[in-house]
């Protein structure tokens, strides 16, 4: 009986102190949690759709900053084909390299701009087109049946959520506002009843598609029903090639599938057309016999 009743002690005794175990585990827990919002990994994939984003890029002094800052944020988002187009003859190490790192899917080529094409990326934006069409299943993969292409600038800002939230769900062709463009603090669709009806811009109004290039995302099946790609001009645009190269797809303003506008204040902006500036960098001075010799590097990669 004795032995019973210490048995049954020890069994109180041990369930206390699993209990107050449990309990100062759980409060450590919750001080472990960080009281600032922070970036949640991307949600699984639920469409079965393949962002395919394509960047033109060229050699600059900022160009290796910009293209890491990109490359932070798509290393994030699942099922994303990575299409960068370098301006020139050759593709660059230090690129590649970046691209390696962010153990996505990514195709790296190199297109110099051809005579007749403004250099703003038409260009490689049009070997990429190409390049897509030539390689669906390359880029889709096995697992994948439908696609959306983006055209993501290397220097701009650019939320997770723009991927996640509004590209991976462009059933024939998405808009939504963009940041610091055009001359003012935002361009947006105008949304009346769900449908785009105008587009609040300032430049250039009537245009059909008065969007900007990181403003839109296209389903891949309307890409791979047309042949459209960047001219070397666009007049219907007035010198800006989206009006031209989604009217070119037959795609009409009905077809606008608006993203983001549902509140009525306070709405978030998801991609900011932040140009980076090029750096005021002393130069040495100028010697009448001899070039100005580049700036000194220390031996650090900087593409000067």
């Amino acid at each position: 009986m004795r032995t019973l009743n210490k048995l049954r002690k020890y069994g109180i005794y041990v369930l206390f102190f699993m209990l107050l175990f449990a309990m100062v585990f759980q409060f450590t827990a919750d001080l472990r949690q960080p009281s600032y919002p922070v970036f949640k990994k991307v949600e699984a994939n639920t469409t079965n759709r393949m962002i395919i984003v394509v960047t033109p890029t060229y050699k600059r002094m900022t160009r290796i900053p910009d293209m890491l800052r990109m490359a932070n944020t798509l290393s994030h988002v699942k099922d994303l084909h990575w299409i960068v187009v370098e301006d020139g003859n050759h593709t660059v190490p230090a690129v590649q390299q970046i691209l390696e790192r962010t153990n996505l899917p990514f195709t790296y080529v190199a297109h110099k701009t051809a005579v007749g094409y403004p250099r703003r990326g038409w260009y490689q934006r049009t070997m990429a087109l190409k390049f897509i069409r030539s390689n669906t299943s390359h880029i889709l993969g096995k697992d994948h049946e439908e696609g959306v292409v983006y055209f993501g600038d290397d220097d701009n800002s650019y939320d997770i959520r723009l991927f996640t939230d509004y590209i991976r769900n462009v059933r024939t062709l998405g808009i939504w506002a963009v940041g610091l463009v055009g001359g003012t603090v935002v361009e947006a669709p105008k949304v009346t009843d769900g449908k785009v009806t105008a587009f609040n811009v300032k430049w250039n109004p009537k245009r059909r598609f008065a969007v900007d290039m990181a403003g839109f995302a296209v389903n891949l099946k309307v890409v791979l029903n047309s042949d459209a790609v960047f001219g070397t001009s666009c007049k219907r645009g007035g010198g800006a090639p989206e009006t031209c190269l989604l009217e070119d797809m037959g795609l009409e303003r009905e077809d606008i599938e608006p993203f983001g506008y549902e509140k009525e204040k306070d709405r978030e902006i998801f991609v900011w057309h932040t140009k980076t500036s090029t750096p005021n960098i002393v130069q040495s001075k100028k010697n009448a016999t001899k070039p100005v010799p580049p700036p000194d590097t220390f031996g650090y990669f900087v593409e000067v």
